[in-house]
């Protein structure tokens, strides 16, 4: 049964930090595809940052040089890392999941995701 759960969320004034983490269970993240979306209020669905094939990072433009992912596959940890952290960047985070087949898709087509945390920024 796969599963992730994400925890970090919070409510920071601009320009804090918080640490978002999404621990797995299910399947291995050493063979998939990890990613981190997010909703704000009002907003559509946006694309975050993705990992994949252990170092292979992608960032939306919008949370470049602020946002890092990372992993810990021993523990299956997946972690977003946000500084500078913005007004505009307010939304519930999600962690996503998809089997690595030499590329990642769209994160918003990964079919494996959370429940979701909480960021407010003011």
């Amino acid at each position: 049964h796969v599963q992730l759960v994400e925890s970090g969320g919070g409510s920071v004034q601009a320009g804090g930090s918080l640490r978002l983490s999404c621990a797995v269970s299910g399947f291995r993240i050493r063979n998939y595809c990890m990613a981190w979306y997010r909703q704000g209020p009002g907003k559509g669905r946006e694309g975050v940052a993705t990992l994949y094939s252990g170092a292979t990072t992608t960032y939306d433009d919008s949370v470049k040089g602020r946002f890092i992912i990372t992993r810990d596959k021993a523990k299956d940890l997946v972690y977003l890392q946000m500084n500078g952290l913005q007004p505009e960047d307010t939304g519930m985070y999600y962690c996503a999941a998809d089997q690595l087949y030499g590329t990642c898709r769209d994160v918003l087509d990964f079919p494996a995701r959370g429940q979701g945390t909480q960021v407010t920024v003011s």
